[in-house]
This record gives C-alpha cells, sequence and structure tokens, in this order.
C-alpha cells in the first residue's frame, strides 16, 4: 500500500508534535475524508520513521476494548498500533515502578493484561488456540497520551497518533503451560480488578469489560491486523496489551496508583509518577 504524500504529512507532523509534548487539532476536523485505512497507512510510516531512528517494535497495543467506555470517547470499536523498546519496561516484583511523564501529553492510566507471545498468531484462532501461543500474562498499566487536546477526536485520529501508547510498564510474567492452561483460561473470562490512586479505590473493572475477555480483545486484534497498513507477524517473544479493564484517568507527578485483582494469579502492579 503506497502513502500518499499529504498522508506522509501527516506522519511527520505527528511525530514533531509528540516530540515537542505539543498538542493539534485532529486530523478528521480539516479531512472529512480521513478513514481507518489512511490512519494505520500514517501508523505504518510512523512506525518506519521510528525504526529508521532506533527504535525497536517489541509487541502491540489494543485499545479501545473497554466497552463501557465507548460513548465516552465516540470510539465504538477497538484499534491497535505498535509497542517499542523505548516505551515498553518490566517492572520490579514487588513494589511501584517509579515512571517519568513529563514527556507525554494530556496522559492517563489504563490498567491491563499484558500477554507475552510464545508462537506466531494468525487470523481465525479460537481463544483456546490463541491461549496456546501465549506463555506469559503479568498485570499492566498504559500510560496512553492524546496529542489532541481534551481527548476528543474520531478512530482515525487515535490510530494515526500512535493509537494514543505513550508507555507500558508490567509485572513478571506468570507462566503459562500445558498444565495450566485450562485454568486460565476460565480465570482469563471471570476475574475482577480495582484501582487505586494514593490509597483510594476509583474504580472497578470486570474481565468482561475488555470485548468480553482480555483473549477476545486479543482474537479481534489478530483476526483485524492482516487487512491494515501495520500488517505484521505477532511473533514470539512480542508483548501484548489488551486494553483498559476500568476508565482511563487523567495522571500527574506524584501520583501513585495500584491494582488489586481477584481471580487471577498475578502480582498487583503499582507505579508512582515524576515529571
Amino acid at each position: 500500500m503506497q502513502i500518499s504524500d499529504g498522508d506522509r504529512t501527516h506522519a511527520q507532523a505527528l511525530l514533531r508534535i509528540a516530540a515537542e509534548a505539543g498538542s493539534c487539532a485532529p486530523i478528521t476536523d480539516g479531512d472529512k475524508s480521513f478513514g481507518l485505512a489512511r490512519a494505520y497507512r500514517v501508523s505504518a510510516e510512523i512506525r518506519a520513521a521510528r525504526i529508521a531512528r532506533g527504535e525497536i517494535p517489541r509487541g502491540w497495543k489494543i485499545g479501545f476494548t473497554n466497552r463501557t467506555i465507548w460513548d465516552e470517547y465516540d470510539v465504538h470499536a477497538p484499534i491497535w498500533g505498535p509497542v517499542y523498546d523505548t516505551t515498553l519496561a518490566e517492572a520490579p516484583a514487588q513494589g511501584a515502578a517509579e515512571t517519568s511523564i513529563g514527556h507525554l501529553v494530556e496522559p492517563r492510566i489504563e490498567p491491563e493484561i499484558v500477554f507475552r507471545i510464545a508462537a506466531p498468531l494468525e487470523a481465525g484462532l479460537s481463544e483456546a488456540q490463541l491461549l496456546e501461543r501465549i506463555d506469559g500474562v503479568a498485570l499492566g498499566f498504559e500510560i496512553v497520551q492524546s496529542v489532541y487536546p481534551d481527548w476528543r477526536f474520531q478512530a482515525a485520529d487515535t490510530v494515526a497518533a500512535f493509537a494514543l501508547h505513550g508507555l507500558l510498564r508490567h509485572r513478571p510474567f506468570a507462566v503459562v503451560t500445558a498444565a495450566n492452561r485450562a485454568k486460565w483460561l476460565d480465570r482469563l473470562s471471570s476475574f475482577t480488578l480495582d484501582l487505586y490512586r494514593d490509597g483510594e479505590c476509583i474504580d472497578s473493572g470486570h474481565a468482561e469489560n475488555v470485548l468480553g475477555g482480555p483473549l477476545s480483545a486479543l482474537k479481534a486484534m489478530a483476526d483485524g491486523l492482516p487487512d491494515t497498513a501495520l500488517a505484521s507477524t505477532v511473533s514470539p517473544g512480542d508483548v501484548v496489551t489488551t486494553g483498559t479493564l476500568t476508565r482511563a484517568f487523567p495522571v500527574a507527578p506524584g501520583e501513585s496508583w495500584e491494582t488489586r485483582v481477584a481471580g487471577l494469579p498475578l502480582a498487583d502492579m503499582a507505579i508512582s509518577f515524576t515529571r
């Protein structure tokens, strides 16, 4: 798929704006024809530019899987985009992951289930078959950002702007094996999670919020990714974060956040923010 000069200009502008922690009007404000197909071409152009400057793709983020917040953002289907070595880090097994957010634009926090891929994913696999190709599960926080002021955009705008990805921090992975896989399959569709800010519970989520469960979110990406300009194999060693289990909340330096999960054998995630 060839990218037009105009969409290449969009890619260059978004990279520049993000580097400056700036903002801009949504692309769709000035171009009503800007849809998802073009947005994924912009995203692919951005990926190529980031690779050219030395960044290494390490996996994927899936966004807008939580159907309870679709009306809030006026986005009604999942999206996806790359995660890089410059945005991904494994947190310690205990304690809070100290994380700088001064370079992000209007950052928000999302508690998510993160998978580690053990074998290439293909379209058409069932959730049980997808789980056979996963060897690790962890809790994590994705810190999303919006270069569009006040988080006002259309779905295509978000795809172009890095799928809103800023940072991903996750605990060490709990191992998925043939012996425990059936338990994981059941638990991944039924667990609950509470989200705390500075010791106060501010929201709760359920596995089913993310398209019925994190494996359902992964299936949506595995089935849909090949039809976009980002088409790429989801490969062994890739991490995939599957979308927020709660509402997304603004974050600021000095705050501490943590999860309390029930129904999964996972270490809760904790993070503290600096400028």
